[in-house]
């Protein structure tokens, strides 16, 4: 490979320490996130097309070993033993553009992480010697002198851990590939909902809520009032009636036999202000006026002429508006 070479990252200081566990990440880390990937010793890489390096592994067909200390590219060569501890079966291209590796340790690789004998992974690759690009993974290996600034493999799996349950993250509304981190705040925060609307429901909040028999006393006070109003407007109403039924009287518009038919008429909706038109308008049907105050005729079925006007005008029959006189 004339331009490309292979780095081995596994020298200076170990990193931060890490947290106890059970067993070996199924998920490990082979290259930190962001395009420039830099060393300890100060050597410089770029990451600029993850995918590709996923790409590449998948072309390949073959399983990345991880063995101890890079024995695969030290020991290997010279017909050395270099059994692998573990073996990555997939890559993923994560945020940042992090690779990571679905990896199914052994029980010798098992053992080595997780009673911490080995704390980190080193990851060997294959760049472009002009343009330092990373083009695919060839090995990883445990070391406790890591080059790179990877999550260390004893460390408890938090945020990178894919195994979350799909339904149990569609459940709680979180996004595909939701963390156990994630999924743990966002139970929290539905226990937190729950307490506070608990909380809400025996100490209500005294703006929103008012004693039964202050409310009880409010609303009959409320209907008592409205009754009051409603019995002012319908005695004004009636003097209205009254006003407007004498004048009519007066001016000879209406005959005495037909006001409470006048009356009844004003009484119904829009009746008032019809009967009103009316008397502006309607012709003068009794002559004599002084005679209202005079013993009326006996009855008689027979119409006067007034009567007979009064029908015209009001739009009756003479059999309706006998019955009414």
């Amino acid at each position: 490979m004339n331009n490309q070479t292979i780095a081995l990252n596994t020298e200076l200081n170990p990193i931060l320490q890490a947290i106890e566990t059970s067993q070996a990440p199924q998920w490990v880390q082979l290259i930190p996130a962001g395009v420039d990937v830099v060393g300890r010793d100060g050597r410089t890489w770029i990451n600029d097309n993850p995918q590709a390096i996923v790409r590449a592994f998948n072309s390949s067909g073959v399983e990345l070993p991880i063995d101890i200390e890079h024995a695969s590219e030290h020991k290997a060569p010279k017909g050395e033993p270099a059994p692998a501890v573990a073996w990555v079966k997939q890559l993923e291209a994560r945020e940042g553009g992090s690779i990571w590796g679905l990896v199914a340790w052994n029980r010798e690789g098992d053992t080595l992480v997780t009673s911490k004998q080995y704390r980190y992974l080193s990851p060997v690759f294959t760049y472009e010697t002009d343009s330092r690009r990373i083009l695919r993974l060839s090995s990883a290996g445990l070391t406790n002198q890591p080059n790179l600034h990877l999550t260390a493999l004893n460390q408890r799996q938090s945020q990178e851990d894919p195994t979350m349950d799909e339904k149990l993250v569609a459940a709680l509304g979180l996004e595909p590939g939701a963390t156990v981190e994630q999924a743990i705040n966002a139970i929290n925060q539905l226990k937190a909902n729950e307490q506070k609307a608990l909380n809400q429901q025996q100490t209500p909040d005294l703006n929103k809520f008012v004693p039964r028999s202050d409310y009880d006393k409010a609303l009959n006070r409320a209907q008592t009032a409205e009754l009051e109003i409603k019995k002012q407007q319908e005695k004004a109403l009636n003097a209205e009636i009254e006003t407007l039924i004498d004048k009519a009287l007066k001016s000879g518009v209406i005959t005495p036999a037909s006001v409470e038919y006048h009356k009844s008429c004003c009484r119904q909706e829009k009746g008032l202000e019809l009967f009103k038109q009316y008397v502006m308008q309607g012709p003068k049907v009794v002559q004599d006026v002084g005679n209202f105050d005079k013993n009326p005729p006996e009855s008689s079925d027979k119409l006067t002429e007034e009567d007979k006007a009064v029908c015209h005008m009001l739009g009756l029959s003479e059999k309706e508006f006998t019955s009414h006189k």
